[in-house]
């Protein structure tokens, strides 16, 4: 293996069996098969098993991040634990090249009697450091962790917040070549959380660490990896560029909920529509009324809703809900919000919402829409452009490329005052 690879993974899979006893049963033939020399029955399922990760092939160079995207049961943790050691493949071949340190579970390695400070030394002992290079990094890792007072307390009395602070300033301090990062990092709050990528960006390009990311995040995935990895029911359906990855895992997901949609009639957390008025097609318009998927921040926006009725509806509510590609809820704009009062609706019509300076920052972002009674009880359409895959950008430019250090979603344009003067800012 190249000595600029520091992971390599071909032809790797892993089962798992549904049934508790059963798994029990096999686990005690394959041992007793390996004692005499017979060998496991690794490569084959038995009944009730199944693989968690299927034949899986990639492979990671230094100073290289790679998220891994998928659903829920996907097989992504599997390979991390596989990666770690905790879990040993049934089939094909890992080869690490370096230090590994990982955040993978909450409190894993720590001793829930032992104080913060004892489980510094003996996590990092876990991690591959001597008891005088933790010596060395103590106050740098008791200073990143940031837990005040309860440094000296058992572990058991901390919260899965402190647990993963003090978890990631051991395994950030052990120097590893190679870091794995579980979903674990979105229990830490906000402030944490970037001051966590901040460092993981640090040692990657001064330390040419390797770094593995799995989170239900896109946009934490997609600003901080540069490969991708999509996994689904435990194979790899894609794998390159990161923002591939991540549009595969969308399509995926989308073409989900159109299936679940035509199997049931609506779509998940959808409200029933009467159909009294369609909303045939909504828009995203830039500041000369086209037609437009790609802004950048401070440009109009513009969200056209079209609909067609056959009835005569009086004072209708058209209801706009703003969210990123994360499915976050950033705003909600409406026609009764904002004291507009639509006389009636006949026939074909439209109905247009305008933000005159976008605040957004860089992502990916789509709108909901609802078209109401005047009671705003009775719901006649429901449109959700996560589902219809459709989505508007905002493009990085000086200010949101800034901001994205962050990790924040909106950035407003406020008014100074210095001694009590005002400060203009064109």
């Amino acid at each position: 293996m190249s000595d600029d690879i520091l992971i390599k993974v071909e032809g790797v899979s892993k089962k798992f069996c549904r049934n508790l006893s059963r798994s029990i049963k096999y686990g005690i033939q394959d041992v007793v098969r390996d004692s005499i020399g017979l060998g496991s029955k690794s490569e084959e399922l038995r009944k009730g098993e199944f693989w968690a990760v299927d034949d899986a092939f990639f492979e990671l160079k230094k100073g290289e991040s790679l998220g891994i995207v998928g659903p829920n049961g996907a097989g992504k943790t599997t390979i991390l634990k596989m990666l770690n050691g905790i879990f040993m493949p049934d089939k094909g071949r890992i080869e690490i090249n370096g230090r590994v340190g990982a955040l993978i579970e909450i409190g894993a390695g720590f001793h829930p009697m032992l104080s913060g400070r004892e489980n510094i030394y003996v996590n990092g002992a876990i991690l591959g450091m001597s008891k005088s290079e933790i010596d060395k990094k103590f106050d740098s890792i008791v200073d990143f962790a940031d837990i005040g007072d309860f440094l000296d307390s058992p572990v058991k009395f901390y919260s899965s917040g402190m647990f993963v602070r003090l978890g990631f300033a051991i395994a950030i301090h052990c120097e590893p070549d190679i870091l794995l990062v579980d979903e674990i990092l979105a229990v830490g709050d906000s402030a944490f959380r970037s001051k966590c990528y901040q460092k993981m960006n640090e040692i990657k390009s001064k330390n040419k660490v390797a770094i593995i990311l799995v989170s239900h995040n896109l946009l934490a995935v997609e600003r901080f990896c540069n490969k991708g990895i999509f996994l689904h029911n435990g194979i790899i359906k894609s794998q390159g560029e990161i923002h591939k990855a991540i549009q595969d895992y969308q399509k995926i997901i989308n073409q989900l909920l159109e299936e679940q949609k035509a199997i049931s009639g609506v779509v998940p957390g959808m409200p029933y529509c009467t159909k009294e008025a369609e909303i045939t097609n909504v828009k995203y318009l830039d500041k000369d009324g086209k037609e437009k998927r790609e802004f950048a921040y401070g440009d109009k926006l513009g969200i056209r809703v079209e609909y067609h009725t056959n009835h005569n509806i009086l004072n209708p509510i058209f209801q706009i809900s703003l969210c990123n590609i994360e499915g976050v809820h950033i705003s909600t704009f409406g026609t009764h919000l904002d004291s507009i009062q639509i006389e009636s609706m006949q026939r074909d019509g439209a109905v247009e919402c305008w933000i005159d300076s976008l605040p957004l920052l860089l992502n990916k972002y789509y709108v909901t829409v609802a078209i109401y009674d005047k009671t705003h009880n009775i719901t006649f359409d429901y449109w959700n452009g996560s589902v219809s895959n459709k989505y508007f950008q905002v493009l990085p430019n000086q200010v949101s490329a800034k901001m994205a250090e962050f990790t924040a979603i909106c950035h407003f344009k406020p008014r100074w005052k210095v001694n009590g003067k005002d400060i203009y800012v064109e």
